[in-house]
């Protein structure tokens, strides 16, 4: 919003009123996406800054500069910067697009943003003679890649099998994993805890995490066909990640003795 200047003129007897809008330092504002964004590993963001109230401006009398400050440091970087017909890019790659600085877009574009490039971006913009200022959060996650060994599980009686679900390459660490059954007795998932072990998440060279969660399964006949369930969420996903097995009983004694026995009660027929 601009302040209101009344301009009088006298030339002879008529009196001139020329009512001029100019932008104020009180008033140009910049408008960011919130506190925080957040952005994939190696996805390419826009960091928003709006110029509030200009929808065509001359940016031969205005001028952009972006700092970035890591989340542990005090020391802000200078990423690029526009005045004029000057121009200066310290982050390879990074950029604003002055077609759309000319309607007050100054958003920065960065490609293949990496964990360490997360931290407070601020956007700084000069309308000669004025200027504001933005900040906004960058947070650079990372999705989990899952799954399951084995795959598929065939046990026999009081038999007992390890299941693994296996999470890594997230960030970062909080993440979530729990265990659901569906029987045919209850035909619902249900999450159950018994025989459920996760470890400690553990930190890759690369910076993001792995983490394993241990289901250990001692089953009776009445388990055949339940269907296990390794439920994985994490900021970075949109839904939670699920992945299933089916539990198939085999080679007990019973059933090869009942099986023997269904055999030698079929009639021979030659044919």
């Amino acid at each position: 919003m601009a302040h209101l200047r009344l301009l009088l003129l006298l030339s002879g007897p008529q009196l001139l009123v020329l009512w001029c809008w100019l932008p104020s330092a009180g008033f140009l504002q910049v408008e960011m996406a919130g506190e925080t964004q957040t952005v994939l590993l190696n996805d390419n963001a826009t960091i928003i800054c709006k110029v509030q109230g200009y929808h065509h401006l001359d940016i031969t009398i205005m001028g952009i500069t972006w700092f970035w400050k890591h989340q542990v440091s005090a020391t802000e970087v200078k990423l690029f910067e526009f005045f004029g017909d000057h121009q200066m890019t310290v982050r390879p790659g990074a950029s604003v697009s002055l077609r759309r600085l000319k309607r007050g877009d100054a958003s920065l574009q960065l490609p293949r943003v990496q964990l360490r490039e997360a931290g407070e971006y601020r956007c700084e913009v000069v309308i000669t003679p004025h200027k504001a200022v933005g900040t906004v959060q960058l947070e650079v996650v990372a999705y989990p890649v899952s799954s399951l060994f084995p795959e598929q599980a065939m046990v026999k009686e009081n038999e007992e099998q390890l299941i693994l679900c296996m999470a890594s390459g997230f960030y970062p660490t909080n993440i979530t994993v729990t265990w659901k059954k569906w029987t045919q007795k209850d035909p619902q998932y249900v999450e159950f805890s018994e025989g459920v072990f996760t470890n400690c998440t553990t930190k890759n060279e690369d910076g993001m995490f792995n983490v394993t969660s241990f289901l250990m399964l001692k089953p009776s006949l009445e388990d055949n066909m339940t269907t296990y369930q390794c439920v994985v969420w994490h900021k970075s996903l949109p839904t939670s990640q699920r992945l299933n097995f089916t539990l198939t009983m085999i080679g007990s004694q019973k059933s090869a003795c009942t099986l023997k026995y269904y055999i030698k009660q079929i009639p021979y027929s030659p044919s």
